[in-house]
């Protein structure tokens, strides 16, 4: 019977890349290997499902009655907030 793990390799990497790396493996509480797997799938392998884009859609309410003050009137603003 032949067991295979995995191959075995030597990659060279930056010494402060490998630094964050392995803090934020140890933050996740996974292996170096995991946290390397994990990141080599997430850019290597295809996106299976995509979700459909989010739209923003509001209704439109007209009204049918005068606006309560001038909207060019700043202070009449304030004065209409306030009483709210």
């Amino acid at each position: 019977m032949i067991w295979f793990y995995g191959m075995k390799t030597t990659v060279d990497l930056d010494d402060e890349l490998l630094r964050l790396a392995k803090q934020q493996a140890a933050k996740d509480g996974v292996s170096l290997r995991v946290l390397v797997e994990d990141a080599l799938r997430a850019r290597l392998l295809p996106v299976t499902r995509r979700r459909k884009r989010f739209k923003l859609e509001l209704p439109v309410i007209e009204g049918r009655a005068p606006p309560a003050v001038d909207i060019g009137d700043r202070d009449a603003l304030y004065d209409l907030m306030e009483r709210r």
